[in-house]
């Protein structure tokens, strides 16, 4: 049988790949940089081997799975060229894989991977179910007949799929470093919507979603009276949102979720609408609805002291503004401070002017360094042309994040893509 060794294990959607298989019983290895990351918790609970970079890792009678950020000059993918070996990129691995079950992929430029989970954890409490998130969790489940994944348009990955059902969470401008405008990323959903074999469930308040043509059904989910599942009579409370669903303008049932904010109705919604279109017994999906945990960095809390620490994967403006509004909701009553840092200098270039908007939302907001990726590293902007726009804004660095200390009974979102958790694990060795 043949080991599955993947380059770059680490990267959140090749360690829940690199789990899934595992689950299956397949032998799975892998390797990346030294650097600690989040991903690898679950991949050292599994027993996964993660190795250091170097071409001695690939052996004969491998099958290499290739991360998206390696290049095929790497010296791993370079030795197993050299023996002939199997080399799948990540996105075309999982495109095959899925023939296996009847797939959902979970797209959009927001809400993809807590709609998975949330999927994955409704569907799972009624029908044996595989899936894979986009926060380094994957689980294969024996005699799956489900598989829920999350579907990237980055690069127009999303085209190596060919899924049962789609799930269109919204389409906005983002990845600046490749989509050219907000109808460049259009097209990529549209091209995508045409592979879909039977359903695509998608935002129907969304101006761009409302253009989708497809083969298939497309089913209209939102708070506008003109969708097919509509969410009504909201009741947002600190310990979480209760909403009635009318499908076709006819009452279908009451739900309450434990987390806050529309965005959270909305994913909901969402789950609610295909497990119907699914016949899946909706006493189940209550009950799953109301036990969901959340996903791994998307509003996670920690109550140290008087304070409350939230880690939040937000890096778009969408995302900061829908993520401020939830902790509005649970904590109406505490000052609201927010920890950023920006990832990537073309996404803080062509947001500037909103990220500011969506952080002056805030009583208070700290910015760190711009977060720089593998494909830039470095740009002509500086934290400094965002700060200019937030009247109050402090730079903050790992050494000082002590003033944090001035906010007693405050909340602070610690937010970003890059390596923001720093930054918190600073402040909590403080706190300590």
């Amino acid at each position: 049988m043949t080991i599955y060794h993947f380059v770059g294990i680490k990267g959140s959607g090749m360690s829940a790949l690199a789990q899934v298989l595992h689950d299956m019983n397949f032998e799975v290895q892998g390797s990346d940089v030294e650097k600690r990351f989040f991903t690898q918790v679950a991949l050292e609970q599994s027993g996964i081997k993660i190795l250091p970079f170097q071409k001695e890792n690939i052996k004969p009678g491998m099958t290499i799975i290739a991360g998206n950020a390696f290049p095929d000059t790497h010296e791993e993918i370079q030795e197993a060229m050299k023996l002939g070996l199997p080399i799948v990129r990540y996105h075309r691995f999982l495109g095959d894989f899925m023939q296996n079950f009847t797939s959902i992929a979970i797209t959009g430029a927001h809400g993809k991977t807590s709609t998975t989970g949330l999927l994955a954890h409704v569907m799972e409490g009624a029908k044996p179910t595989s899936f894979l998130i986009g926060d380094g969790t994957g689980k294969g489940q024996e005699g799956a007949e489900y598989f829920v994944f999350e579907a990237c348009e980055y690069r127009r990955h999303f085209l190596s799929y060919f899924p049962d059902y789609a799930i269109m969470t919204n389409i906005d401008f983002d990845h600046p470093d490749y989509f050219a405008n907000i109808d460049d990323v259009f097209s990529a959903f549209q091209e995508m919507a045409i592979q879909v074999k039977k359903g695509i469930f998608a935002y129907g308040d969304d101006e761009q979603l409302q253009k989708i043509q497809a083969k298939v059904p497309v089913l209209f989910y939102g708070f506008d009276e003109e969708n097919d599942y509509q969410a009504k009579n909201l009741v947002k409370t600190t310990d979480g949102t209760s909403f009635d669903v009318f499908i076709r303008n006819t009452f279908y049932d009451s739900f309450t979720i434990p987390t806050f904010g529309d965005h959270s109705v909305l994913n909901s919604l969402a789950v609610i609408a295909l497990c119907h279109y699914e016949e899946i017994d909706v006493a189940i999906v209550k009950e799953q609805l109301s036990t969901f945990q959340g996903v791994k960095r998307r509003f996670s809390e920690k109550r140290i002291g008087s304070q409350i620490l939230i880690d939040d994967y937000a890096h778009h403006p969408t995302e900061i503004k829908a993520t401020i509004e939830a902790a509005k909701q649970k904590y109406p009553d505490r000052q609201l401070i927010t920890v950023f840092q920006p990832h990537t200098f073309t996404r803080t270039q062509a947001f500037l002017e909103d990220f500011a908007e969506s952080l002056r939302k805030a009583d208070k907001a700290y910015l760190c360094e711009i977060f720089g990726s593998a494909r830039e590293n470095h740009g002509k902007l500086t934290i400094k042309d965002l700060q200019d726009k937030i009247e109050g804004a402090e730079i903050l660095s790992e050494e000082n994040t002590s003033v944090l200390k001035n906010f007693d009974n405050g909340v602070i979102i610690f937010m970003g893509a890059g390596d923001i958790q720093k930054f918190q694990e600073s402040y909590e060795k403080q706190l300590s």
